[in-house]
């Protein structure tokens, strides 16, 4: 609590972002789009110009310049966001940290993918962002800079496909939940979250890299994955809402030369209406764990766990309703594991191990066309909860806890404007977020979003300190 007053009382705009709870985070339906879904201008113009009196030549060559460029999609955009609630938030009867009207989102960003068959049963697929933090942005101001830039790669991988099977590697992604957005199997791929401008599950997760096949046969369809290098969950950045300003710093995981490796297969069985998966895999848990150091003026080392995860995921088509259940139980994860991404999540020198039974089920249903709502519940329980010391558990956390989420989305006006909500809170009713967006494409490149966002959240709750924020949103993107 002490390293969170300090930190209140120096800057409280490095406050001013959100705490993904429980591991899980959901967001709007269109501002933060994939690069799979930016939409090109493929409209076809068929009048006449000066083009059909180009040579031949010329023609030729300007038509293979366009084939090149179209393995290119890009979105630029600028993002705005900011607390706009002035309140104060009671700490002890004599102190509380006042909360104040404050930009705390200012940067441009660029998202480029590239994708190229460049072969028969050959393709190549890259992304990589590039964001510029301008001054009020929580990023630029903690380097006291007018603007502070950062590139980062995404995905990088070859691909090779065959008659009925496929081979990728390099920078991937691995998905094995069915439930949308609160899965506990979605636990292979790394995450970072930093603030409001990620605040969903899927622009959240970094890909690794991985060597990855996958088998379609006519009854059976079987993936497995190879990762010799597996990463972590990146420590928070100074400034971001889960950095907390500690005697200590916590470093980077060192290998020195260890050999640590990840593995995973996964079965699939499809029916008329239904898929039935099962899965098993060798991970190490993406969050570091921390001892809290015994000697002044120490940095902690980072601690890797190793665990074995059990899978089993089914769905149902009912008409337009869909239904999804997932089940993972997980052998020998630490206690301290469960918490959300924070660089305060120390073991207090505890190095106990659980097993952990977890299941994520909801459903989603297409109202028609346009409108679409998705619910899930995520609720996790310690099987050997006898034999295991719970020093880092309260009495409530010993029983059953967990997240619930809930999206609608509705587009208008041929689907250029969208509407769209949603809520999360967790299984004990302690914190409630709730979002609400509205998107409009004024054509096939441009398109203008708001956001709004409202938390509240109880004195005991991990978003303590974001209740009763308000933050109001923009974003302006041009795709090509």
């Amino acid at each position: 609590m002490s390293s969170r007053l300090g930190r209140a009382r120096t800057k409280t705009t490095r406050l001013y972002s959100f705490i993904f709870l429980f591991g899980v985070i959901y967001g709007q339906d269109n501002s933060n789009k994939s690069l799979d879904d930016i939409l090109l201008d493929d409209n076809i113009d068929f009048a006449f110009d000066d083009s059909i009196f180009n040579s031949p030549f010329e023609t030729e060559q300007e038509s293979s310049t366009n084939d090149w460029l179209d393995n290119f999609t890009i979105k630029v955009s600028q993002q705005l966001y900011s607390q706009i609630n002035h309140h104060r938030i009671p700490i002890t009867p004599t102190l509380s940290i006042d909360r104040k009207r404050d930009l705390e989102i200012n940067r441009l960003g660029t998202n480029v993918r590239y994708q190229n068959v460049f072969a028969p049963g050959w393709l190549l697929q890259a992304s990589a962002q590039l964001r510029l933090h301008w001054a009020g942005d929580y990023q630029s101001e903690v380097e006291n800079k007018n603007f502070e830039w950062e590139f980062r790669g995404n995905e990088l991988f070859l691909q090779r496909s065959f008659a009925n099977q496929t081979i990728k590697l390099g920078r991937q992604t691995v998905v094995w939940g069915e439930t949308l957005g609160n899965s506990v199997l979605d636990v292979i791929n790394i995450n970072e979250f930093r603030d409001f401008s990620i605040i969903d599950i899927e622009d959240a997760r970094l890909n690794q890299w991985l060597l990855v096949w996958d088998f379609f046969g006519d009854d059976s369809d079987f993936s497995s994955f190879i990762n010799f290098f597996p990463e972590f969950n990146p420590n928070p950045v100074r400034g971001s809402p889960f950095f907390f300003e500690m005697p200590f710093d916590l470093t980077e995981y060192d290998r020195e030369g260890d050999l640590i490796f990840e593995v995973g297969t996964k079965w699939k069985r499809s029916f008329k209406g239904s898929d039935v998966s099962l899965m098993a895999a060798y991970l190490y848990e993406n969050q570091l764990s921390f001892d809290v150091p015994s000697e002044a003026f120490k940095n902690p080392k980072p601690k890797v766990n190793d665990f074995v995860l059990f899978g089993f995921s089914v769905n149902r088509a009912l008409g337009k309703l869909l239904l999804n259940l997932d089940i993972a139980y997980s052998h020998d994860v630490l206690l301290g594991s469960f918490n959300f991404l924070s660089n305060t999540s120390m073991n207090s020198g505890s190095s106990s191990k659980a097993n952990r039974l977890g299941t994520s089920f909801g459903f989603e249903y297409a109202v028609n066309n346009n409108q679409n709502i998705s619910i899930g519940i995520q609720a996790q329980k310690l099987t050997n909860i006898d034999s295991t010391p719970l020093d880092n558990f309260s009495g409530n956390e010993r029983k059953v806890f967990g997240s619930w989420l809930a999206r609608y989305s509705n587009a208008f006006n041929n689907g250029n404007l969208t509407v769209s909500s949603t809520l999360q809170g967790d299984l004990k009713g302690e914190s409630l977020l709730a979002l609400m967006d509205v998107t409009y494409n004024l054509n096939d490149k441009w398109a203008i979003s708001t956001q709004i966002i409202s938390i509240s959240a109880a004195d005991n709750s991990p978003l303590f300190l974001f209740s009763e924020d308000v933050r109001l949103g923009a974003t302006v993107s041009f795709s090509f």
